[in-house]
């Protein structure tokens, strides 16, 4: 899948972690290795919370007998409950170990580069570790381990919430998120700075300012201007009652409070945007700003289905995560962002068979600092997914289309930098180590 459309007979050249040689209809030379089946550019995710991997099968519903029908089928906000008495467990070995896990399962199902949306930076109690970026380093020594390419998107965190009276102190639990101001975050941040260039698979250091809920009007230019070369995401609009919220107290949308505040542009994802007004779209659209669906998450917590179209067609790329990681398989997220489209619309190919593909390729790399990536080209990072035509569920699939029918399952090789990370289906590190999710409930 070249930038221009599908072809066939292919030779890709690698020296250097990239790509040399893209060349289309030649015959094989001796000593060509032949890739059989359908050759993706590398794929993103650009919205990870990889400690949320651990509620998987356990967060629909409360425990029996706690209160209502309601709570114990589970909403949005019990299971925002059990995150945070997961994340309270989470120390940095425990924290290494499980990203560890999960980033080899994205690599597993083909993803060959994640933004990891990090906010679990100091202890349970809300104290400093001697390292007070140990938290971020494990999970920049997981992605090496993984061997998948990496922004960390470091995530300043300030309040507790907001309602129409303003924002909320931090909860206990939230503390460890929190450097109590956007100074103090800054500074940590830039202590961090190369620190994931030491491993064998390419990093970044990104940043994010979680929510206009997390981080209140007065501090949002202060964290955009902070490391202005860098990317930026933020949460906005996930859930009706933070624009409820937003209104309340601020007169207007959190996307108009993002843009008062100079924190819309074309290094800056906003991740769900899915309660939006058309005004929101056009806001979005027009700073170039790109939007992140997360649609397997977005279904399994009921948030609803964001104007994905409409803003593309503003002018706002479409790119995809996985989130919560109730699902990882990045076919079903970009099959996801064209369901969703036809659920809400009543009609079908609103995303094209490429635009897909663009989705979960390009537009992720560049939402996450790596704008040459995630497109087969002569320069580019050599980071490539292959797909196979001939299983029960691929076969007699067109190449162009075969996004609608692989899953990951169907992943047999990954290459990230130049290097084999997933050879037939198999990580070169071996099986990976699946004892943490039982570990991490056991010491509960």
């Amino acid at each position: 899948m070249l930038p221009d459309g599908p072809a066939a007979r292919v030779r890709l050249t690698v020296a250097g972690g990239r790509f040399g040689e893209v060349t289309a209809d030649v015959d094989p030379r001796p000593g060509d290795e032949r890739l059989s089946g359908v050759v993706l550019p590398g794929l993103a995710n650009a919205h990870s919370h990889a400690f949320h991997r651990a509620l998987r099968g356990r967060t629909h519903g409360a425990p029996a007998g706690a209160g209502t029908r309601s709570r114990r089928r589970g909403t949005f906000w019990t299971w925002r409950e059990q995150m945070y008495r997961l994340a309270a467990r989470l120390d940095p070995d425990r924290y290494f170990d499980l990203t560890r896990l999960v980033f080899t399962e994205m690599v597993l199902a083909g993803y060959t580069a994640v933004g990891e949306f990090h906010y679990l930076h100091h202890d349970h109690r809300g104290r400093r570790y001697s390292d007070p970026n140990a938290m971020g380093r494990a999970v920049l020594a997981a992605a090496d381990a993984a061997g998948i390419r990496i922004t960390l998107l470091d995530t300043c965190y300030l309040s507790g919430g907001l309602d129409r009276t303003g924002h909320r102190e931090l909860d206990p639990v939230q503390r460890r998120f929190s450097d109590g101001g956007v100074a103090a975050w800054r500074d940590r941040v830039g202590a961090l700075t190369g620190a994931g260039t030491r491993g064998t698979v390419p990093a970044l250091i990104g940043t994010a300012g979680h929510s206009v809920r997390a981080v209140p009007a007065e501090q949002l230019g202060a964290v955009a201007a902070a490391f202005p070369d860098r990317p930026l995401h933020v949460h906005l609009s996930e859930q009706p009652a933070e624009n409820e919220a937003t209104l309340a107290h601020y007169g207007c949308t959190p996307t108009e409070l993002l843009d008062r505040h100079q924190v819309l542009g074309p290094r800056t994802t906003v991740v769900h945007a899915t309660h939006l007004t058309a005004d929101d779209v056009d806001r979005i659209g027009r700073s170039r700003t790109t939007a992140c669906f997360c649609p397997t998450t977005e279904r399994d917590l009921a948030d609803g289905i964001g104007p994905a179209r409409e803003l593309a067609d503003a002018g706002a790329p479409p790119a995809l995560g996985s989130d919560q990681h109730a699902v990882v398989d990045p076919f079903e997220e970009l099959r996801g962002l064209e369901a969703h489209e036809r659920l809400r619309t009543g009609e079908r190919g609103r995303f094209t068979p490429e635009e897909l593909i663009t989705a979960a390729s390009w537009s992720g790399y560049r939402s996450l600092g790596w704008p040459n990536g995630g497109r087969l080209e002569a320069g580019a990072p050599a980071d490539l997914v292959l797909v196979a035509s001939d299983t029960v569920r691929t076969a007699g699939s067109r190449p162009d289309q075969i996004g609608y029918a692989a899953t990951a399952a169907d992943v047999r090789l990954v290459v990230v930098d130049g290097d084999r990370v997933v050879t037939e289906g198999r990580h070169r590190a071996g099986e990976p180590d699946l004892t943490i999710l039982d570990r991490l409930w056991e010491e509960s």
